[in-house]
């Protein structure tokens, strides 16, 4: 048994690098990954911050997010020239998983953007980590600053759906199919 399991896993290995993405596509997926896992629940602890700090994490949810935005930026441009592995499985699936990721490219730059914006339209203008003075593409607006505030709530819970989606097709893939899926990205 141990001698078949051992067949069976390394059978679902990738075997070559044809079969895994480009390591730049690696690099940047788990980079935003973790940036999103650390900015997201952040944005949600703010409310319950003190007063006294609450400011501090406004700031580095703010400088995580624009780097968010940047990663994605260039994520954008590497998926344009940088290698895939073929997608395997049922139309639909590949269609799904298309969808799935389509969307979480575009929330992933939706909701970094809406949050500048949101910022500057409220009178705060980002200065990146404390250091960086970025640009404010807009002044103070407070006409819009509740939608665009709106807009990057609905985005972040939006992108945390995407996220459970991908996550499921993720352990469906690797618990049930058992194929290859997870071992192209890692």
């Amino acid at each position: 048994m141990t001698e078949t399991l051992t067949t069976e896993t390394r059978e679902t290995l990738p075997t070559g690098p044809s079969e895994h993405h480009a390591g730049t596509t690696r690099i940047l997926h788990w980079a935003v990954a973790l940036l999103v896992l650390l900015t997201w629940p952040m944005g949600l602890m703010i409310g319950f911050a003190k007063k006294e700090v609450v400011m501090n994490f406004y700031l580095l949810h703010e400088s995580l997010g624009f780097l968010v935005l940047w990663l994605m930026l260039v994520r954008v441009g590497n998926k344009l020239v940088a290698r895939s592995p073929e997608a395997e499985g049922p139309a639909i699936e590949r269609f799904a998983a298309s969808s799935v990721h389509g969307l979480l490219y575009a929330f992933l730059i939706i909701m970094p953007v809406s949050g500048f914006l949101a910022t500057n339209a409220h009178g705060f203008p980002l200065k990146w980590f404390g250091l960086v003075e970025v640009w404010s593409p807009m002044g103070k607006s407070p006409d819009i600053a509740w939608t665009l505030s709106a807009i990057h709530e609905w985005s972040a819970w939006i992108l945390l759906a995407l996220f459970g989606l991908h996550i499921g097709a993720v352990l469906f893939h690797h618990v049930i199919r058992r194929d290859r899926t997870l071992f192209r990205i890692l």
